[in-house]
């Protein structure tokens, strides 16, 4: 079938069953996720909140943001701990949001911002780690070897912050979150059809998987205590600590 464009809000343009995150804007970007994700603004207070337990002023450390597309978390947090010895590695594979991210963060030298793989990335021992709604874009055969990949980079007492899209325990709640997030997209402003072309634009794109199978790729790397900091409808936030 040929993959026609078609739009999904805020002058963003893509194909059937081929999402990417090329060619947009910065301010497309961060109004389109910003109506699309509930609260995904709180998910950045939760997460600046959250690494007061895990950066600490005395140790000199590394920090990750796995998925940084517009460096505007990592802006939000150097400024945080400006004070205090981190070195701040933004990730993301995408060349456009790596530009992005390293013009937005141009003045603060301890920010580096890396175009790879998430799956390629060597990483150093860190203190705290984040990744906001990107993992659900990796290929679920990377998933657990990323988990196993930042367990093994975080002392002992570090923490992993994940924000994830996930699916429900069975199909009659998944129908019921599905059409309650819908209609949360429409009292954003988006149209029928964009909803419908985001749908399309995803497929095989986007994989989220449930809570608890979340969960298990936590306890499988090596993480026993894990905890849900965050939920609302096919949206949560985790807190794994080493």
């Amino acid at each position: 079938m040929k993959k026609f464009q078609i739009k999904v809000g805020q002058n963003i343009l893509t194909k059937n069953a081929n999402w990417k995150f090329n060619n947009i804007s910065a301010k497309n970007f961060d109004n389109h996720i910003k109506k699309s994700v509930p609260l995904y603004d709180w998910s950045h207070e939760l997460g600046l909140k959250v690494s007061d337990f895990f950066l600490t002023e005395n140790i000199k450390t590394n920090y990750y943001d796995l998925g940084c597309s517009t460096g505007t978390f990592i802006n939000k947090l150097s400024s945080r701990n400006s004070n205090k010895k981190i070195n701040y590695y933004g990730i993301d594979e995408i060349k456009d949001m790596c530009k992005i991210s390293k013009k937005n963060n141009q003045s603060n030298k301890s920010v580096i911002i890396l175009n790879k793989k998430i799956q390629n990335l060597k990483m150093l021992k860190s203190s705290f780690v984040t990744s906001f709604f990107t993992i659900q874009f990796t290929h679920p055969s990377y998933r657990q070897m990323i988990f196993k990949k930042v367990y093994k980079s975080l002392n002992w007492g570090g923490g992993f912050l994940v924000f994830e899209k996930v699916r429900a325990q069975d199909a009659r709640f998944q129908d019921i979150i599905t059409q309650l997030y819908n209609e949360y997209k429409l009292d954003q402003k988006f149209t029928p059809n964009q909803i419908i072309s985001k749908t399309m634009s995803l497929k095989g794109v986007l994989e989220p998987f449930s809570s608890n199978a979340n969960v298990e790729m936590f306890k499988r790397a090596g993480f026993k205590d894990v905890i849900t900091i965050f939920k609302f409808l096919c949206f949560e936030g985790f807190l794994a600590i080493k």
